[in-house]
């Protein structure tokens, strides 16, 4: 069974209680290369899987087309690095170094992360190469959602702290990004709930919406 360090405290990088319908998260994307809608499909569909019991949800921006204009009640800029892929295998590393991080200035943890889709297919590049070629897109697709996943944790409970198991850990096996399901632990949810962040968009219900759900 592989393992791989999944964070440094400095960058925080990821290597190797259905509450309110609370108004949607703005996720700002952007990618090195465009990935096929399949597989774009499968990280979204993940990402809102794991964060749906937490009373999440999220509105998929393009940022090269953004404005500046558009309006969100809280907002994370997610940057997808290298190849997200499934096209042209090389044998790479066993391990390819952070599979993502979040950002922090002086102390702050800043809506800001990097998933490096290079990093995350060298890592399960094994086992991706053994699904049937019309799978790999989701499967890849899933993975990638799962790291996204863990850097939003930090972002939205505003924390550095980990988990022992589920999304939240600190280290990651090949086998957390491809099982059939993939949560966070109770602590880790509370941690999302009892946020800031869950607070503010709770307050921004509509008072019509926020009474029927008191």
């Amino acid at each position: 069974m592989r393992w791989f360090l999944t964070f440094a405290v400095a960058v925080l990088p990821l290597c190797g209680g259905q509450g309110s319908v609370l108004p949607p998260i703005a996720l700002y994307t952007q990618f090195s290369e465009q990935p096929a809608a399949e597989l774009l499909d499968s990280l979204q569909l993940e990402v809102q899987t794991i964060m749906a019991p937490m009373g999440l949800r999220f509105r998929w921006l393009d940022l090269a087309a953004s404005d500046g204009k558009q309006m969100a009640v809280e907002l994370a800029v997610i940057d997808f690095k290298g190849r997200c892929d499934v096209d042209g295998w090389v044998k790479h590393e066993s391990h390819p170094g952070p599979l993502g991080w979040t950002h922090i200035s002086d102390g702050v943890i800043l809506p800001f992360a990097d998933v490096d889709c290079s990093a995350v297919r060298s890592f399960i590049e094994r086992e991706l190469m053994e699904a049937r070629s019309e799978s790999r897109a989701q499967v890849l697709g899933r993975a990638l959602g799962r790291v996204l996943a863990h850097e939003l944790y930090h972002i939205f409970a505003n924390t550095t702290r980990h988990g022992s198991n589920g999304v939240g850990r600190e280290f990651y096996r090949v086998q957390d990004l491809l099982s059939a399901d993939f949560q966070f632990e109770a602590r880790e949810s509370r941690a999302l709930i009892n946020s800031k962040m869950h607070s503010i968009l709770v307050n921004a219900l509509p008072l019509n919406d926020e009474a029927e759900h008191r």
